[in-house]
């Protein structure tokens, strides 16, 4: 999967968000607040380009003090909220 084109991490007044920029977004209209977890977990799926689920958790082990499980379950949450919101493709 990826992140579909349009659609960027800003830093909003203190918060890291996600929001839609051009015609590939026009129907989005909301602005999405990541934790700094969840902001790391984009910007290394956008370096990406595809990704997987297993391939962030890997990532995630390798940065933070998280165990594989953990780290696991806690990728395909947050993957998952940005599939219901629609901003992957």
């Amino acid at each position: 999967m990826r992140i579909k084109k349009g659609f960027v991490l800003r830093d909003v007044c203190g918060e890291k968000v996600i929001m839609g920029e051009g015609l590939g977004a026009l129907d989005f209209g909301k602005l999405l607040c990541l934790n700094e977890t969840a902001a790391w977990l984009w910007d290394k799926a956008c370096e990406a380009g595809d990704f997987t689920v297993d391939a962030l958790a890997d990532a995630l082990c390798a940065e933070y003090d998280v165990d594989a499980e953990r780290a696991h379950a806690d990728v395909a949450a947050i993957v998952g909220e940005w599939q219901k919101v629609n901003v992957l493709e």
